[in-house]
């Protein structure tokens, strides 16, 4: 018997998106921001149709891991300066704040829906990568650059806080809370090989490589255990806030319960039998 309750659901094999691209091969789905005449900025509706995509991942059973990407040689050049900065700048001069505060908390509401989707996201990384396209970037789980890549958080550039869609929060976590510090409140860029020292990035990869490379480790991870997977990106996710011993507890709770996926015994018979295990997610 179906259960009545209502949530998100998208035909994500026949999905065609107002705002971006979307591909689907096999389990990997790929997102392309697709602007590249404006280095793919984001708009209201842009943010809005990708936060809503997300959300509605969390019910896509077919849909195993998520690489973002941008057209034409960059990721992604932030909120676009006619379309959302100049439509901000009117609020504030009005002195619409709660419009003000709509605004970012939708904003924010992009990343809380890239944290709180089971799939793991892979970024593939070009060109210029700022500002909101930087947090793009951070809130994915692995991220590929290239060498000649630009990754900057440039909220003080424009007057704002480095504080934005998560940034205090979540870039410490990746490259150390000095070096987001400095980051954060400098807004300079980094170039592909100073973010893979840092550990922003997980790889550094040639230009007409790094989409390739990514869908590849998406695929990867796609053939895997992805329930576990979804279990792993949840607890890297919610042990933020967790004391050591509340962890441990969350993690045995979470090894149990994969304990008795079907995955898990395909492992142990492939091991019996010398064989490379093949997994279904179930």
């Amino acid at each position: 018997m179906a259960l009545a309750f209502d949530r998100t659901r998208i035909d994500f094999a026949r999905y065609q998106p107002q705002h971006f691209r979307w591909q689907l091969d096999g389990k990997v789905a790929t997102i392309t921001l697709d602007r590249p005449e404006r280095k793919n900025p984001l708009t209201f509706e842009s943010y809005a149709e990708l936060r809503d995509t997300f959300r509605a991942l969390a019910y896509a059973d077919a849909v195993k891991t998520v690489v973002v990407t941008g057209a034409g040689g960059n990721f992604c050049s932030g909120g676009d300066v006619h379309e959302i900065i100049g439509p901000l700048v009117r609020m504030q001069e009005a002195g619409d704040m709660q419009g003000l505060l709509d605004f970012t908390r939708m904003t924010g509401d992009l990343v809380k829906a890239m944290r709180a989707c089971p799939q793991p996201i892979v970024a593939a990384i070009d060109g210029i990568c700022a500002g909101a396209g930087a947090i793009v970037a951070m809130a994915s789980d692995l991220r590929f650059g290239t060498p000649e890549s630009k990754v900057a958080f440039l909220f003080v550039r424009v007057g704002l806080a480095g504080a934005d869609m998560g940034a205090c929060n979540i870039l410490p976590r990746i490259v150390g809370s000095g070096r987001a510090a400095e980051l954060l409140y400098t807004g300079r860029s980094m170039d592909g090989a100073e973010a893979e020292r840092w550990g922003f990035y997980n790889r550094l990869v040639a230009g007409d490589q790094v989409l390739a490379e990514a869908q590849a480790m998406a695929a990867s991870l796609a053939a895997g255990p992805t329930f576990a997977h979804a279990m792993t990106k949840r607890c890297l996710h919610q042990e933020w806030s967790m004391t050591i011993d509340d962890a441990i507890e969350a993690e045995a709770q979470a090894q149990a319960i994969c304990m008795q996926t079907k995955d898990y015994g395909r492992a142990y018979r492939a091991f019996v039998a010398k064989q490379r295990p093949v997994f279904a997610g179930d």
